[in-house]
């Protein structure tokens, strides 16, 4: 979920948690009928919200994971991670159809995350913190929306990751995770869409499971389920959504003890919204791709850098451009 450490062990990827991608929102809609296109166009520009799953875009994952995020350091260590990430869109689609590609929505994200490793019952287990801090940007008007920005601290979180399987030796392991994000981001309700806090509580879990492929090679595979609790101040209105889930693998390859590349690829369903009562037949189908470089500069500091885009977006805006940046410290 955010780190990704190598020195084979240093393995533990804490991932910018691609805080939360534009999801879609729709605006009550009162007077006269809108075409459907009109009324999406509506719906997306209620969009984006910072939330601590690090990294937010139509297509993100809660928390998307690195390369080597299941494979845990040793008991005892403690990691403080920072991650920095900017990404822009200039595209929005709806049930597969380009409705703009002229929006200009900009994020800059940061997260702080801190995770200590401790050993419970024979278990190795990860409890942490992660508390994500950022800018959101509208460039150009959208829909009822005129150009704004909102920045600020984003709604914290907390979890932890279960090994149920922890074996270096033949390169195996296996992790249940569970997250809570708590609405105490900043947050106005009157700005609706373009926000760093969600007003709303979310529970993310996730199984991942890592082997190696020979000495060089390692494929990683996670699973995630997202549930969400309603925002009842919505631009006036409540907000509900639907469980989404995620598919996401990352093939990595050891250039050395010391660095890696990785490919990685991330898939979304699910997510549909309600907005006072409405459905907004927004639901995700959405994919990415990513390039992962990350090396020791020293023996306990990782630095970390990625770039990806967008493959395919059925419902939201599209990024055309992210790039990552991540250091991580071992203490």
């Amino acid at each position: 979920m955010l780190l990704a450490t190598d020195c084979r062990h240093l393995t533990r990827s804490i991932s910018m948690m691609e805080i939360h991608n534009m999801r879609t929102y729709s605006l009550p809609m009162h007077c006269s009928p809108l075409s459907k296109k009109i009324r999406h166009v509506l719906a997306m520009a209620g969009a984006l919200t910072l939330s601590t799953t690090a990294t937010l875009t139509a297509n993100a994952a809660e928390i998307a994971t690195d390369p080597g995020d299941y494979v845990p350091l040793p008991e005892g260590s403690t990691l403080g991670l920072l991650y920095l990430q900017h990404a822009s869109r200039d595209s929005v689609y709806a049930n597969g159809d380009l409705l703009r590609d002229d929006t200009g929505l900009d994020t800059r994200i940061g997260l702080a995350r801190f995770i200590h490793y401790l050993n419970i019952g024979g278990y190795t287990v990860n409890p942490q913190i992660i508390l994500p801090f950022g800018r959101v940007e509208l460039k150009a008007p959208f829909g009822p929306l005129e150009p704004t920005s909102s920045s600020g601290m984003g709604d914290p979180m907390i979890g932890a990751t279960t090994w149920l399987v922890n074996n270096p030796d033949q390169q195996k392991w296996f992790g249940l995770s569970a997250f809570a994000s708590m609405p105490a981001g900043k947050y106005d309700a009157s700005n609706g869409p373009i926000n760093v806090g969600e007003n709303r509580w979310k529970g993310i879990f996730q199984a991942g499971y890592v082997t190696g492929l020979g000495d060089d090679f390692m494929l990683d595979i996670i699973a995630e389920y997202a549930t969400y609790g309603d925002n009842d101040d919505f631009i006036g209105t409540r907000r509900e959504q639907n469980d989404s889930q995620s598919l996401q693998t990352h093939f990595k390859y050891l250039l050395s003890p010391q660095s890696h590349l990785a490919l990685s690829y991330y898939h979304s369903f699910g997510g549909e919204t309600t907005v006072g009562g409405v459905r907004q037949d927004d639901a995700l189908d959405n994919s990415r791709w990513q390039a992962t470089f990350a090396t020791f500069v020293q023996p306990t500091l990782q630095l970390q850098m990625q770039y990806g885009q967008d493959i395919n977006v059925e419902n939201g805006f599209k990024e055309e451009h992210r790039i990552n940046l991540r250091a991580a410290k071992v203490f």
